[in-house]
């Protein structure tokens, strides 16, 4: 993929986890210091195709995304994204498999959400369960809407997401 193409196609992830939290936030689960905008993590899964550094990026507009709509507590949240996708886009360039790399950053992305609401002053139960295994569950979720997006996107779009070398 040229890096015209890589740029473009940041550019739109990028906007694109800007734009979920404001117009899908009807999506959105709230239990207690938990919460989960359904398909907010899609953009992030899909620039990890594009490389660690555009998956870093992504991160950080859906930061911004959510600190618009949600505030500074779940935009901390968000901020996690960026260390999560610059592993999993690593991941994917390094030649693990999809799947593999959606299990294995769930629980990193768990336990960077619960730490980046320790200066909220949460406590440590609601932390670990609602915080830390929510984001779990639905990083999981989220991976596998990104999967089945992934491939439309393939057969419609004639895309070539894989890193070429």
């Amino acid at each position: 993929m040229s890096n015209i193409k890589k740029i473009v196609f940041t550019s739109l992830l990028i906007s694109l986890s800007i734009v979920i939290p404001m117009a899908f936030g009807f999506l959105a689960i709230q239990i207690g210091p938990f919460s989960a905008t359904l398909a907010a993590h899609v953009p992030l899964f899909i620039s990890m195709f594009l490389g660690p550094e555009a998956s870093a990026i992504v991160g950080v507009g859906s930061c911004v995304g959510f600190l618009m709509t949600k505030g500074s507590y779940i935009a901390a949240r968000a901020f996690m994204h960026t260390f999560v996708g610059a592993i999993g886009g690593y991941m994917l360039k390094n030649g693990i498999k999809y799947k593999k790399v959606v299990f294995i950053t769930a629980p990193i992305h768990g336990v960077l959400e619960a730490l980046a609401v320790i200066p909220f002053g949460i406590s440590l139960d609601k932390i670990l369960i609602t915080v830390g295994i929510g984001s779990l569950l639905h990083h999981t979720i989220d991976g596998f809407i990104a999967l089945y997006v992934i491939k439309i996107l393939l057969k419609t779009v004639f895309l070539n997401l894989v890193n070429e070398k």
